[in-house]
Parts: structure tokens; sequence; C-alpha cells
């Protein structure tokens, strides 16, 4: 035979608790905030970040962002558009000298082709890779010569890879586009740089 409080569960009536203690829980709070979305009108909390925002390009796009030292973020793509949008999202003096490096190797090598990758402006020659890039850095400008080591005379900055050198473009520095534009037509005759192919 079944006990009383046997014969309460098995038909469906609860065994009454003692008094002062509820059946009910309330929920626990969270010490984490809550991941819903805000509430309508409410005011988004400012972010902080590392990464700054650049001018307003023109046509009314989101500011492009800077990333360590001031080097632009541009979105991968092929062609002279997303290389003029690095350079115009250049900081301060660097915008120029990115003009004039650009201007400089379409006036050396009038069949370039261009794209951003890497959040880098890359140069080279339809079917043949890449031959050259540049990158921002809080004091100067490297530009990158992925087949550095054959030309004549060999660019000063050294590199981990055999092949690359680097001429480091500091604020002060005079550029010497004579010997810049000799580098750029001699790395644009020799076989190029793929990615994925060993430098």
């Amino acid at each position: 035979m079944k006990s009383s409080a046997g014969r309460a569960r098995m038909s469906g009536k609860a065994k009454p608790k003692a008094k002062g203690t509820s059946r009910v829980r309330k929920p626990r709070r969270s010490s984490n905030k809550s991941k819903s979305p805000p509430k309508a009108g409410a005011k988004a909390k400012p972010r902080t970040s590392a990464a700054k925002p650049s001018k307003m390009p023109s046509g009314g796009k989101r500011p492009v962002v800077l990333l360590s030292g001031g080097n632009p973020q541009i979105a991968k793509a092929d062609g002279d558009a997303p290389v003029q949008a690095y350079i115009a999202a250049m900081p301060g003096w660097k915008r120029t000298l990115g003009r004039r490096l650009d201007a400089l190797i379409e006036r050396s090598v009038p069949n370039v082709r261009k794209a951003v990758k890497w959040n880098s402006p890359l140069y080279g020659i339809e079917g043949r890779g890449w031959f050259l890039s540049f990158h921002v850095f809080t004091r100067y400008v490297k530009v990158a010569f992925f087949r550095g080591a054959s030309l004549q005379p060999v660019p000063p900055g050294p590199s981990k890879h055999k092949d690359v050198r680097y001429v480091d473009i500091h604020e002060d520095d005079e550029l010497d586009e004579a010997q810049m534009a000799t580098w750029v037509k001699q790395a644009a005759a020799l076989p190029g740089w793929s990615p994925g192919q060993p430098s």
C-alpha cells in the first residue's frame, strides 16, 4: 500500500510546503550586462578604440579608419579607385607624399596595374605580379620593392626576405624622384611577386 504522500503525487496534487516558503523563485540577476538590443530612443554609449576615423572622404561615405601608425584601413579591391581612397586617407604630410609616389609610378609605368590589399596600395603589371607597395607608419612611409635586391643601386632598407628591399621616407627627407623613377622602371621590368609565391 502507498503512503499518502505518494498518492498525492500520483493524483497531481502537490504536497503543501511549509509556511513562509515560496514555490516560485525569482530569476537571478546576472552580473553581466544584458546583450539585448537597446530600447528605442536610448542613447548609445561611445566606444573607445585605438583606431581613429580619418576625415570624411568625398561622396559622404563612412570615414576611413586609421590603423596602427596612421595606416588607412581600406577594403581589398583592384583598380585605381581604392588606391586613391587610401592616399586620400593618409594623414598629414604623408598624403602629399602618397600622391607624388602614385603620380611618379604612373609616369614611369603607363600600363601599371593597381590594387589595395592588406591595407597597402600595390603596383604591378598584369599577368606578371606586383613590383611595389607602400605602407604608412607613425613617422615615415615605407616603400617596398618586392625584387629590390635585383635593382641597381640596391635600395638601402634590408628585409628578412632575401629579394625585398625598402626605402623609408620621413617628413623632412628630400624625395629623390629621379632615383625613385629609375627603381620603379627597373622593378616593373622584373618578374613580379604574387601572393602565395615565396619572396
